[in-house]
């Protein structure tokens, strides 16, 4: 049997396939289906396709008890990217600040130290993991849950071009096929699939992210959940798989230990007696630039200057109007 045939079939009738289907439809269109111009056409697209019995198939994503016939690739990395070892990083697309901070952290920290971050190019906390893999030239793997051809959601086109510079986008899906509300949840048990272990940033209750840790944990890879606020709705899926077990993730050394890494320490930077004046009120709680005017007695040009500096160096984060640790 054909890979290619089969999710072609799976593109022309609109259905999620995953082994040969005995039908007299399949039969006829198998009979006439052409691999070697599909191909050709693929690669005049830009696209290439990896068959399920490949020798270069990803062997954790063949494991799953539904694998994909195969995966459709854009982007020029080596499909060896996909047999790395790598981390999912899910969560909640309406994130709020400190889980976009988290999910760049944790996309720069896992990138750095050599693993694949993986993550779905939705919204809030997949995009920012992705970017922070991006943050430090590390490649990253998004997954798709529309055809290959499609970049979804559209405001994260730029990103996806980022991303296939140095990484790939993939999709059990062929080109033209359209977003469907059921495809986003397959998609997560490729994002699952391709990896030793998922992250959970943030994920309100029956969360897609919620959906990706179920399959993590059924194919019996490692669940981590970044604890969230008690009294957020944005952390109540996240805090639930604490409960029933989930390892917490209070830093990224956390899930470096997993893969037998030794997380490389950095020195703390050198600081002046004003930058600690200003980064100690920092510490306490997320600040506006007009409170520390307040609290620190400096006037309003010497507190930018150092918030600036505080930023260069990586301690602080501005969003929204406030500064808050960096990370």
């Amino acid at each position: 049997m054909s890979d290619l045939a089969l999710a072609s079939f799976a593109a022309a009738t609109d259905t999620h396939l995953v082994g040969m289907p005995r039908t007299a439809r399949f039969a006829v269109y198998r009979a006439t289906f052409d691999e070697g111009a599909e191909v050709e056409r693929l690669r005049a697209l830009g696209f290439r396709f990896l068959g399920r019995s490949s020798g270069a198939f990803p062997p954790l994503l063949g494991a799953i008890h539904d694998p994909p016939p195969g995966l459709y690739l854009r982007g020029d990395a080596n499909p060896e990217l996909l047999r790395r070892r790598a981390v999912a990083v899910v969560g909640a697309r309406a994130c709020s600040a400190y889980g976009r901070q988290v999910a760049r952290r944790l996309g720069r920290e896992l990138g750095a130290a050599g693993l694949v971050v993986v993550s779905g190019l939705a919204r809030g906390v997949d995009a920012e993991a992705h970017r922070g893999a991006l943050d430090v030239s590390a490649p990253t793997i998004a997954v798709l849950g529309c055809g290959i051809d499609r970049d979804y959601p559209a405001a994260h086109r730029a990103l996806a071009a980022e991303i296939v510079a140095v990484g790939l986008l993939i999709s059990e899906y062929a080109p033209g096929i359209e977003p469907a509300p059921w495809r986003f949840p397959a998609r997560n048990r490729i994002v699952a699939g391709l990896c030793g272990a998922a992250i959970v940033v943030e994920a309100r209750e029956r969360s897609g992210a919620l959906i990706t840790a179920d399959f993590a944990l059924e194919e019996g890879r490692e669940v981590f959940a970044v604890p969230g606020e008690i009294t957020s709705a944005l952390s109540a899926g996240s805090n639930a798989l604490l409960r029933l077990g989930a390892t917490p993730l209070t830093t990224t050394a956390d899930v470096l230990e997993s893969y037998g890494i030794v997380a490389e320490e950095k020195p703390d930077p050198v600081l002046g007696d004003i930058q600690r004046l200003v980064f100690g009120h920092v510490r306490e709680a997320p600040r506006a630039a007009d409170d520390l005017v307040r609290t620190t007695g400096l006037g309003a040009a010497a507190v930018a200057a150092i918030l600036t500096e505080l930023e260069l160096i990586g301690l602080v984060t501005e969003e929204e109007g406030l500064y808050r640790v960096a990370g």
